[in-house]
Order: structure tokens, then sequence, then C-alpha cells
């Protein structure tokens, strides 16, 4: 990987086709972190990508890209995070974490930005992001205890093979996060 310059932004429906391009290239890289199978995501037909773009750009939810902008590859997607509001939580919660293979670490500072980017949107709607990771994600696991998550000793089946589990960890979220989006618009790293 060479330095590149990276925005990282809002998702909006028009993005579809790059959110599904991203979508199969994180469930074939990842299998076990992802609650959907590449075969399910590949039959989805363009107004289920759309639906599914839609989702995340509404009030209870964002989805956040990070998207080269220079060198030859401008314009590719690289990393997505995105988190929901479930119903009576006392916060957000982290889903769809990726961030492909030659921009991962914290050299590159794609998660980072990613997560920062969560973290304040998240700030504005509770006091506590949580999130469900695999127990075989380790590198995931590091990245997210190096940004101040800690597991909470809640496990649960892993959906599509209950012998495997999910663990959740929670980060608390300061006040002062809640001052407003400052990247949503961009955010150049």
């Amino acid at each position: 990987m060479t330095a590149a310059l990276f925005e990282v932004r809002r998702t909006t429906e028009q993005d579809w086709a790059e959110i599904r391009a991203l979508r199969l290239e994180m469930l074939a890289d990842t299998p076990h972190a992802y609650l959907e199978t590449v075969a399910d995501a590949a039959a989805r037909d363009e107004s289920g990508w759309r639906r599914r773009a839609a989702r995340t750009a509404g009030p209870g939810a964002i989805s956040l890209a990070a998207i080269l902008t220079d060198g030859a590859e401008a314009g590719r997607w690289v990393g997505t995070m995105a988190a929901i509001l479930p119903v009576g939580a006392a916060g957000a919660r982290l889903v769809g974490v990726y961030v492909s293979p030659g921009w991962r670490g914290a050299t590159s500072g794609v998660s980072d930005a990613l997560l920062d980017g969560i973290e304040e949107w998240a700030g504005l709607h509770g006091d506590v992001l949580t999130l469900e990771v695999h127990q075989d994600s380790t590198a995931a696991r590091r990245f997210y205890k190096r940004r101040g998550f800690e597991e909470t000793g809640a496990v649960q089946p892993y959906p599509l093979n209950p012998k495997q589990l999910e663990l959740e960890m929670a980060k608390p979220l300061r006040a002062e996060q809640a001052g407003g989006p400052r990247l949503l618009g961009g955010g150049s790293r």
C-alpha cells in the first residue's frame, strides 16, 4: 500500500452499486464476521440494494465509507462502518465494519477515521457504543480494545454457526463528543 488520501463520508441510496461491491468483497474476505452469506447478498437485486442503502441514510442509522481521493485508484471504496440505534438501547450499535486488506492497520488511518465518524454520530444519540464481534476476529478485537472498547461478558451464538460465539464489546462515549458532525461532508487524511 502506498500513501494515499481518502475521504470519509456518509453513504446515500445512490451509492447502492458501490455498497454492493464492497459488501460482496467483505463477505468473501471475512465470512464469519457478518450475518449474511455471499450467495444471499449476490442474489439481491438492485431494488434490494437500494433499500439496504436507504436504511442507513435515515435518522436512526448511519453508514460511512472511506473512499480513495487520489492516485490511480481514486474513487475506490476501501472501507465502511455503520451504526444503528436499537429500540430501547442506551446508545448506538456498531455494525457492518470492513476495511479492505491493503488498508487495514493503524498506519493507513482508514479504520480510525471511520470509527471517529461513527463515534461522533453515536455521541449525539447516547452515552455508549456497543458492538458484537466474532470470537475468532482477533485483529478486530485488538483494534476495538485500542480504541477503548471492553468486552462486557455478554456472548451469544453466532447465527450462521451456533457452535461459535459473538462477543459484545462496549465503549462509553464522552459528552464532549456531542458537539455535532464535523467530518460527514468530508474528512480527508
